[in-house]
């Protein structure tokens, strides 16, 4: 199969790109580094070294397993770079991680919130028509986000919901309440996704994903070359990460809030079997097919116990602090998110308690020297900023 992985020097792309690879597909990758832009921008890097470049990754990679990772440099949201790219390739399958993907970045200021929206938004749009112009029959799949449903105060469907109205019946996609302005970017994937299912015939898989914690996989335990980026600062990391990189180097785990805002987590290894098994069970020719992609739920204070305990199990004592929330969410919420129809196609799930110190604690050791204690506490604040009474 020809794979396209859109966004392959990321966290996910390039363990994506490699996994497909071993297993014998012919595969290609873009990216046009925005995420090691950004990172320069805001005085942030990946705790785990690696390569300076995609061509550079992909020769490391041959020179390790035999095997081919076709490049292109450029940016999606450039037509003609798209254009030639799947004018080219021929894909069968694209796996598009190709987005910027931070909530805290969109909501630092009016530039960066309408960047995201213009490079998510219109670099997604043109791999739809792309689609539609060379690759009619190909299928894509999309990273989404849990996020783009938000904490509503009823069960989360898997994408769709059925709904009476006036004694009529109808099923419509479940209704987004994003909390920020990067998840409003993918609501707007989503619905453009949908229209060109429908208007089109295009066949699509919607990866709703929760949040991934890991670093290591089976293709970048081969070498060191190989390895993934890994972030832990206030900007991209999640709090899983936060957590387990403070747990490490002796700093209070910063709980935002309350701390009873929940998601969906899931282990790096079980995105690499959701893509595969999308990709490899494709969708119906005009199919829009929602996933939720995740594994266990948690919320931040459960997180934070987790890393603790495992902290003390490895000799660590670790303290949890709670701090001010810089977001505007609820940190108190009912949430109930289906998840079945990964672990229908066959998801071997890794659970936390079984993975933490293994995958984490072990290489944040090794690397944390590289620590930047400056980028943990949050710098942004996307709180309303109260007014000036008038006169």
């Amino acid at each position: 199969m020809r794979i396209l992985i859109l966004g392959g020097d990321g966290y996910l792309g390039w363990p994506t790109a490699m996994r497909f690879s071993q297993r014998g597909h012919d595969v290609h990758v873009v990216d046009n580094y925005l995420r090691r832009h950004a990172h320069e921008e805001v005085g942030t890097d990946t705790l785990v070294p690696i390569l300076d470049s995609l061509p550079a990754r992909a020769d490391a990679w041959k020179d390790v397993s035999g095997k081919e990772i076709g490049v292109t440099e450029g940016d999606l949201v450039e037509w003609d770079v798209t254009a030639d790219l799947f004018r080219d390739f021929r894909p069968d399958a694209i796996v598009h991680y190709g987005e910027m993907p931070s909530a805290p970045y969109s909501m630092r200021d009016r530039d960066h919130a309408v960047f995201t929206q213009h490079n998510n938004v219109v670099n997604t749009l043109n791999v739809l028509w792309a689609m539609r112009e060379y690759a009619p029959d190909s299928h894509l799949v999309k990273l989404g986000t849990m996020g783009e449903y938000g904490t509503p105060n009823i069960d989360i469907e898997e994408g769709y919901l059925d709904v009476e109205h006036n004694g009529r019946k109808e099923t419509i996609l479940y209704p987004k309440l994003p909390g920020s302005l990067y998840h409003l970017s993918k609501v707007h994937d989503s619905n453009n996704i949908h229209f060109a299912c429908r208007m089109w015939g295009i066949r699509a898989t919607d990866l709703n994903q929760g949040v991934v914690y890991g670093i290591e996989t089976d293709e970048t335990e081969l070498d060191d070359r190989l390895a993934t980026r890994f972030d832990y600062d206030d900007v991209f990391g999640t709090a899983l990460n936060r957590f387990c990189v403070q747990a490490i180097i002796g700093h209070p785990l910063t709980v935002y809030g309350k701390g009873g805002q929940t998601r969906g987590y899931l282990n790096i290894l079980d995105t690499l079997q959701c893509v595969e098994l999308a990709v490899t069970n494709p969708a119906d020719r005009g199919e829009f097919r929602v996933f939720n992609q995740f594994t266990e739920q948690f919320s931040v204070t459960e997180l934070a116990e987790i890393v603790q305990r495992a902290g003390a199990e490895h000799g660590l004592d670790v303290r949890i602090e709670s701090i001010e929330n810089p977001r505007l969410e609820l940190e108190e919420h009912y949430y109930n998110a289906k998840h079945t129809k990964l672990f229908d196609l066959g998801l071997q799930p890794h659970l936390l308690s079984e993975t933490l110190v293994e995958s984490m604690f072990s290489v944040i050791e090794r690397f944390k020297d590289r620590v930047i204690t400056d980028a943990i506490l949050p710098r942004d604040n996307w709180r309303p900023v109260a007014q000036a009474p008038a006169g």
